[in-house]
């Protein structure tokens, strides 16, 4: 028995129709979010550009340009704060680190974008798109997993100081070598300049460039960065509404090495941070002509258990008029390399009459976290207590 022309047609016609409902379907199944997934971001603009930078003439009378920042900036299209917030990486890192974490979820760039805050997140000069100049820069200093083990993502099993056994919330398996967030955390670190002094002044240059530029900003440091964002609160303290340091690199004047039980900590005996906080010289009352007018001065006993002792200043006291302009928020962790001596830059700031909130996590109960806690497991908790600070304290 064969169908006719018209019965045909039409079991053609309905087989197309059930073709097109099932693909809609499946469809309308691939653009359905996923559950509890995140709405679309919605932009009013994004894009990129250039701070700072010079020419100079190489040894091969090439002219080329050196001291350039790369800065990426997306603005919401429901802006809910005036002010938008600059994000500046540490040492060995790029602006990459704030915009997903290893394991795949949003960072903070994304994060307080959705918040409503225009973000702007720089590669810092000799880092990432700003480029490297070798002829220029000089020798660069290289990451090794070995050290990004001990120090960020399994500092636990090697406890080269105490609160190490505090550490929890590095994401994935096993902090090494082979666990895939391991490896996509170490993928995105870069080499640097050896030359920090030069290095500081350099991202100084630039950062006061961007504050120019689009100022007034709310500002986060982190590391590395830190002294840089010191330096900028003393250049720009008018321009930056809010300055948040998380584990700013220090402490003052010398640097701690973590050598483990049972004494723990030794200090280097070469001068790091020659002004206090910072490489690079800063507006001290009364004046400092070098700084060997800070007159260093250990601390006769450290202020508690598995704390070091902190370099000040000797008398007089020199002052920072200009930072203590500026609202500050030191953030500190529970369980980085940074806890046995963050104190010591908080106590020299208060020194040199710069008022500031040090807020160690545990005390507002985000515990676990190490040095890098912005890509770490609970990285949403701690931005939203940053959040909540910025918003007490960046007067519009």
């Amino acid at each position: 028995m064969t169908l006719g022309t018209r019965s045909l047609k039409a079991c053609l016609l309905g087989a197309i129709a059930a073709i097109g409902l099932l693909a809609g379907t499946a469809i309308a199944k691939e653009a359905a979010p996923a559950k509890g997934a995140k709405p679309p971001l919605v932009l009013a603009t994004q894009g990129n550009f250039f701070v700072g930078g010079h020419y100079v003439q190489t040894k091969n009378d090439h002219q080329i340009m050196i001291g350039q920042m790369y800065v990426e900036y997306q603005i919401p299209a429901h802006r809910k704060h005036p002010y938008p917030i600059v994000m500046i990486h540490g040492g060995g890192q790029t602006g990459e680190g704030y915009y997903e974490t290893p394991d795949g979820r949003e960072g903070w760039a994304t994060w307080f974008l959705r918040r409503g805050y225009a973000v702007y997140v720089v590669d810092q000069v000799d880092r990432g798109r700003s480029g490297y100049f070798t002829e220029a820069y000089g020798p660069t200093r290289a990451p090794n997993t070995k050290a990004m083990m001990q120090r960020f993502s399994v500092p636990q099993e090697t406890m080269e100081y105490p609160q190490a056994k505090l550490h929890t919330q590095w994401p994935g398996t096993t902090g090494k070598v082979g666990d895939p967030v391991f490896d996509q955390f170490y993928a995105g670190n870069v080499e640097d300049m050896t030359d920090l002094t030069r290095l500081e002044a350099m991202n100084r240059a630039a950062g006061d460039a961007l504050i120019d530029k689009i100022g007034p900003i709310i500002l986060l440091v982190h590391s590395q960065s830190g002294p840089i964002g010191w330096t900028l609160a003393n250049d720009r303290p008018d321009k930056i509404k809010a300055l948040v340091a998380v584990e700013s690199s220090g402490p003052p004047f010398y640097n701690v090495d973590e050598i483990g039980a049972p004494n723990w900590f030794k200090y280097s005996t070469k001068l790091a941070r020659p002004w206090g906080p910072t490489q690079t010289n800063l507006s001290y009352d009364p004046p400092v002509n070098t700084p060997a007018d800070l007159k260093p001065t250990l601390q006769a006993k450290a202020d508690g258990p598995d704390l070091v002792q902190c370099y000040l200043q000797g008398a007089p006291v020199h002052k920072l008029p200009d930072m203590a302009k500026v609202p500050i928020l030191m953030v500190g962790s529970a369980a980085s390399y940074h806890v046995p001596y963050d104190h010591c830059t908080s106590e020299y700031l208060t020194q040199a009459g710069v008022k500031h909130d040090f807020i160690r996590l545990p005390s507002v109960g985000i515990h676990g976290n190490g040095h890098f806690m912005m890509i770490e497991k609970n990285s949403d908790q701690v931005a939203g207590f940053i959040e909540g600070w910025i918003e007490r304290h960046a007067k519009k």
